[in-house]
């Protein structure tokens, strides 16, 4: 009965929004124009097959502030994404915007067994990016004590992560390695307290999430989220760590074949389309994240009510194309988690040489690993498991770079 309960209410919702931005979205407005659609055609959920999807770019042409959806006095801060290429996505919020947010950012903590009694070290960035501001609004309303680092300065970040006996560290996995790998060569880890790391923002794998984990001797949790949907903490593991926990009183996800556009059976892998259910300041409708992942059939062990997706596998955009051949980072990670000796970081490099691809895959591997039979062993199962010969260069533990952001792993040099 509750999930009847349930639908009904997300249809509510749908199409309280969509009456909303028909009336008060400028860039809606104009959008369903031009693809004319009436407020009428849209009857209930089922429906929303017919409106046309919202784009990044789309999102970047109405900067800066061609968005907003309410009365600028309503509006309390803007955020804006990294921006990394082309012109920045502006996002206003209201206050009702910020407090739902941390509501779901609450939740997150909770099914991460955080409570008020933790001590939480924030490491991402503050500023226009919402991962620093977000994961502070949900600890302080969770009344957990609130340890605000930002990003980078290692040397006081391990400072204070003993003096203070922070419980619980929130990062960018690459940059809790970096914490995990520090602390081990400084011989910290029983001058440290931590617990739990909540780690997201980019895709990490299983060899990377058990290295941070045993040097760290925390239970991490992987947690997503983006800037155009509020920021992170829209979706999270909990302690059965068989999928991400998403929020859909807040939010409706769709899954897609990138491709085609139409949606695929749960359990498929997809495209995740994301539709905002009570935003007022950029209510987005039928948002192409480019996150590929799929929806969990069933409910979870846990107990908990909300649907699962799976842990992003990748971005429609980082998957590459060499000999006819298409890659993704989670391929790569998931062969090297089975192999004995090799660490959780590599480098695949891409080149056209002679009008041919060649593509080289860097790995760091043990030191007593450091042989040739391992590199034969590692280019063999790259060729059997995802179907490209590579050519391989070992790296000792630690040799490729570390990163306080986000980690660059596939290197497209071909132009």
């Amino acid at each position: 009965m509750e999930s009847v309960e349930m639908r009904e209410s997300v249809n509510e919702l749908f199409l309280i929004q969509l009456e909303n931005v028909f009336k008060n979205s400028p860039f809606y407005k104009e959008k369903f124009r031009e693809a004319g659609i009436e407020l009428e055609d849209i009857k209930d959920l089922e429906d929303i097959k017919k409106l046309p999807f919202t784009t990044k770019e789309e999102l970047r042409a109405a900067y800066p502030l061609g968005l907003m959806a309410t009365d600028e006095k309503k509006v309390v801060r803007i955020h804006s994404s990294s921006g990394t290429t082309g012109m920045p996505v502006i996002i206003p919020y209201t206050q009702k915007d910020v407090d739902d947010w941390k509501e779901m950012v609450k939740r997150c903590y909770q099914f991460a067994g955080i409570t008020e009694y933790d001590r939480i070290q924030i490491t991402p960035g503050y500023g226009l990016w919402t991962a620093g501001i977000g994961f502070q609004l949900g600890a302080e309303f969770l009344g957990a004590m609130t340890i605000p680092m930002g990003p980078g300065n290692t040397e006081k970040q391990l400072q204070m992560m003993v003096d203070l006996k922070s419980t619980v560290i929130v990062a960018t996995s690459s940059y809790g390695l970096l914490l995990a790998e520090e602390v081990v060569k400084r011989g910290l880890k029983d001058k440290i307290h931590l617990r739990v790391g909540i780690f997201g923002s980019e895709r990490w794998g299983e060899k990377q999430r058990k290295t941070i984990e045993e040097y760290l001797g925390i239970e991490s949790f992987d947690i997503y989220g983006l800037t155009e949907i509020y920021g992170p903490g829209i979706a999270i593991d909990c302690k059965k760590h068989t999928g991400l926990h998403y929020f859909d009183d807040f939010l409706y996800f769709e899954i897609i074949d990138p491709q085609t556009g139409e949606n695929v059976p749960d359990g498929e892998f997809g495209e995740l389309v994301i539709t905002t259910l009570k935003k007022e300041g950029a209510p987005l409708i039928r948002y192409r994240t480019r996150d590929i992942t799929r929806k969990i059939p069933g409910e979870c062990n846990c107990g908990s009510k909300y649907p699962r997706i799976d842990r992003i596998v990748g971005r429609t955009d980082d998957m590459v194309k060499v000999k006819g051949v298409n890659i993704f980072p989670a391929q790569i990670d998931m062969f090297l988690k089975d192999i004995k000796g090799v660490g959780s970081e590599y480098q695949v490099i891409i080149e056209r040489i002679d009008y041919r691809d060649k593509l080289t895959l860097k790995i760091e591997v043990e030191d007593e690993y450091f042989t040739s039979e391992m590199k034969e062993l590692i280019s063999h199962e790259f060729k059997n498991k995802i179907g490209v010969s590579p050519e391989v260069v070992l790296c000792r533990i630690g040799e490729l770079p570390r990163s306080e952001k986000k980690t660059k792993r596939i290197f497209d040099l071909r132009g």
